[in-house]
């Protein structure tokens, strides 16, 4: 996890359109955010900007409460982070920034072995980058095994990581297994239709068209804000990116969903 003093600050552009980031250790008052997870309404804050706010009760929470997480996730003086450890060292960073005028969100994939650059997934700055993850890639973290300390909990790996996901086609699965995990954190019964909503997109840069490269044994991303343009970590040492596609699109769950094929149950068409 980035030390209690660390920052983020997204730095440019890179390889064929690879978005960096880079981990300036400096007086940014970071603090774990796992205990935040513990609080009933601190779902409906965090995904927000993916739901109506008339789905807001769907969570099973006050929304006067869910207003108070807000602020805290909001202050200037508490930029929360959560780190899911993934195999081999590499992890993924949930990260909030609370700036002079906004707060924004970035995802990003870190490793040791990186120095000091890690991979963008997605931001919700001004740039709005994103989306960062297809669903086939997000589904395989959920279970995947990690070093260290951090999210282990698949519920909450999937809820954590939804702003990341902007993905056209998804399959039923995805919304069974978005409505298993607000269940999971009080949500009632009926909560298919948020559930589904969680799926569209964030809208800033919605829902995309991807594709797996068989050579490059990655998957693409068609969105136009998307980091995902090009093979992910086409720029690192050739052991470092075999084992980042290792770690982050197995084999068998590539195979899965090409199999499956694409837009297999829509989720985009609540019944």
């Amino acid at each position: 996890m980035t030390g209690g003093d660390g920052t983020v600050a997204i730095i440019g552009r890179e390889n064929h359109g690879m978005v960096m980031a880079r981990r300036l250790y400096a007086s940014s008052p970071v603090v774990d955010g796992v205990p935040l997870l513990a609080e009933p309404e601190f779902f409906a804050a965090h995904l927000i900007d993916l739901y109506d706010d008339v789905l807001v009760e769907s969570f099973g929470v006050d929304p006067a409460d869910v207003e108070a997480m807000l602020e805290r996730l909001c202050d200037r003086a508490a930029w929360p982070v959560f780190r899911i450890p993934l195999a081999g060292g590499h992890s993924v960073l949930v990260h909030y920034n609370s700036g002079e005028e906004y707060t924004s969100t970035d995802y990003f994939l870190a490793h040791p072995d990186w120095r000091r650059s890690d991979l963008v997934l997605a931001s919700t700055d001004e740039d709005r980058i994103g989306p960062g993850l297809c669903w086939a890639e997000l589904a395989a973290l959920l279970d995947a095994p990690g070093d260290g300390e951090g999210v282990i909990d698949p519920h909450v790996r999937l809820l954590l990581l939804l702003p990341v996901l902007g993905d056209a086609n998804i399959p039923a699965e995805a919304v069974t297994r978005v409505k298993d995990a607000l269940i999971a954190h009080d949500a009632p019964n009926d909560c298919e239709p948020l559930a589904r909503s969680l799926l569209q997109g964030h809208p800033m840069w919605g829902a995309a068209s991807w594709s797996y490269d068989e050579d490059e044994r990655a998957w693409v991303c068609a969105g136009e804000h998307s980091p995902r343009k090009t093979p992910l970590g086409d720029h690192l040492p050739g052991s470092q990116r075999a084992a980042l596609e290792d770690c982050l699109t197995p084999v068998g769950s590539c195979r899965a969903a090409q199999a499956s094929g694409a837009g297999a149950g829509n989720a985009r068409s609540p019944s």
